[in-house]
């Protein structure tokens, strides 16, 4: 029998249901769907992205590293395919089981075990959210648990979550991949596993694993949870550019395409290309945005009058058509289309971009001369646009004289670092959510320890509003605190919204099961691939 997560009914319909679904919109004349329930089933699928993981202990990734380990650790709950709301995954029941929404207990299921067979107990997961705190790492997943007082195991399967205050989002937390549970016996209590191995209990083990190259996951036999694994094994290589990863789609050296795909490639898959190259592309509503981070310790951008000239200047419809080919579109507030929140607070104040205007707000702070501003990117954790995206905003920039503009780029590791030492004075970064919610849009990014490592006190938003909201499963009942909250993000021009994406996969007709393969947060759940049987 299924058991659902006891959680209230008015939080359950926090719907994810703009976020989940997706839909093909180029099926192939004559190919079959059905999927495979024989010999096929067997054989290998590979999917290739641009995500690759930065770290293989989920103590200290708040990146895509996640997409791995949903694959190849469990979760107290997770969101299975087309799901509104999380549902148990290694636990059998989890509900708020006090009157005041503060104390939060899963039961798990019975015969729990790890792949190396060592038993999945309550006293190993209170010990996986003991470790990722006590380790801590800077900007790491500690971030998520700000509401968390302290976890106790209560016998071998109930597990107790105690909170310093309400939170209706912790359920969504508990069904985030940093919440991944590990081996006590594997991971060390006070510091990072080292190495290239993984020894989680989910859907697939990690058999083999080269950094920034592939990883290789067979079917876990051990596994217990919600999971119906259609395939024996998946191979995820991990690309650099786009074109790359969409010619060995062509050439059927891969099987899936899904993250990391450049907007020209796209476009050629909406024509003929796709029916050229027997390719499936499905097209989903997302919430994947793209933002810049002002790092107020560097002396220019702390003037908050260069930071809202800069505002001023960024035609992010340009950005949308020019470089993406319009597969994204302009975003004027950090919480994205289709979420309950969601506002236009940079449009409402600067409305199109307006060289006389910027130049106004400088001259009236006695700025007469160019801004002189490096910006960052990475080169390799975005898509290959990255880099066209950034020309794009340093020739508007310098377009209009008020700013002199140097770009600097990094690979994704060393990027991650000079971030988080504070190098950059402007920097790009992505967001994909932790749960389709208007809080994970605003919390992660504000206050003295921050996903972005670059303080942002904001004390009405951290003390007042988010509190406030957290106390209301209604989420509809808290659009006032969301909106004020980016009133006070657009005040301030800390980080500036530029585009919201959509989720794209490309697959070869073999392939079955795309369109039910990405979770809310856009991450692929590889077990619902499958091959097809018939054309």
């Amino acid at each position: 029998m299924r058991v659902f997560s006891e959680v209230p009914a008015a939080q359950r319909t926090r719907a994810l249901r703009p976020v989940a679904a997706i839909a093909s919109i180029s099926l192939l004349a004559g190919c079959g769907v059905l999927s495979s329930d024989g010999s096929d089933e067997a054989e290998q699928i590979t999917v290739g992205t641009m995500s690759a993981p930065s770290t293989l202990d989920p103590a200290k990734a708040w990146d895509s590293s996640w997409e791995l380990y949903r694959n190849v650790f469990q979760t107290l709950l997770s969101f299975p395919s087309g799901a509104t709301e999380p549902e148990p995954d290694a636990a059998e029941s989890c509900k708020f089981s006090d009157g005041s929404s503060t104390v939060f207990t899963c039961e798990l299921r019975e015969g729990l075990q790890f792949s190396d067979g060592d038993p999945l107990d309550a006293a190993a997961v209170k010990y996986s959210f003991d470790r990722m705190r006590i380790i801590a790492v800077k900007g790491g997943p500690t971030g998520l648990l700000g509401s968390l007082d302290k976890v106790e195991a209560k016998g071998d399967r109930t597990v107790i979550f105690r909170l310093k205050k309400a939170d209706a989002t912790f359920p969504f937390v508990l069904a985030t991949p940093a919440m991944s549970i590990v081996d006590p016996g594997e991971y060390p209590k006070d510091q990072l596993r080292e190495g290239d191995t993984i020894t989680g209990s989910g859907p697939y083990t990690l058999k083999s694993y080269a950094a920034d190259e592939k990883a290789e996951l067979v079917r876990n036999d051990k596994y217990k949870g919600a999971a119906d694994v259609k395939n024996d094994a998946v191979t995820i290589r991990y690309f650099k550019k786009s074109a790359a990863m969409v010619d060995a789609l062509k050439s059927k050296q891969i099987d899936v395409t899904f993250r990391g795909l450049a907007a020209e490639d796209i476009v050629t898959m909406q024509g003929k290309g796709r029916r050229e190259q027997e390719i499936e592309l499905v097209e989903g509503s997302g919430t994947e945005i793209r933002y810049l981070v002002f790092n107020t310790k560097d002396p220019w951008v702390r003037k908050l009058p260069v930071r809202r000239a800069f505002a001023q200047l960024v035609d992010r419809a340009a950005i949308a058509h020019k470089v993406y080919k319009d597969t994204v579109e302009p975003l004027y507030s950090m919480v994205p289309r289709g979420l309950t929140g969601h506002a236009t607070g940079f449009f409402d104040d600067y409305g199109n971009p307006s060289v006389a205007k910027a130049r106004k707000i400088l001259t009236d702070a006695g700025i007469n001369q160019p801004v002189p501003l490096t910006l960052w990117y990475t080169t390799d954790r975005y898509g290959s646009a990255t880099e066209s995206e950034f020309a794009e905003l340093k020739r508007q920039l310098e377009a209009s004289g008020l700013f002199r503009i140097t770009l600097k780029s990094r690979p994704w590791t060393q990027f991650q670092e000079g971030y988080s030492n504070g190098e950059y004075p402007v920097f790009g970064r992505g967001w994909f959510p932790d749960f389709p919610d208007a809080d994970n849009f605003i919390a992660p990014f504000v206050g003295p320890r921050n996903v972005l490592n670059t303080p942002y006190p904001s004390k009405e938003i951290t003390d007042e509003l988010l509190p406030r909201e957290r106390r209301e499963a209604d989420r509809s009942a808290v659009i006032e605190d969301f909106e004020r909250a980016q009133e006070i993000l657009v005040d301030d021009v800390r980080l500036l919204p530029l585009w919201q994406g959509k989720q794209y996969i490309m697959a070869s007709e073999e392939i079955a099961g795309g369109e039910r393969a990405l979770d809310p947060s856009a991450i692929m759940m590889m077990w619902e691939l499958q091959r097809k049987t018939s054309w």
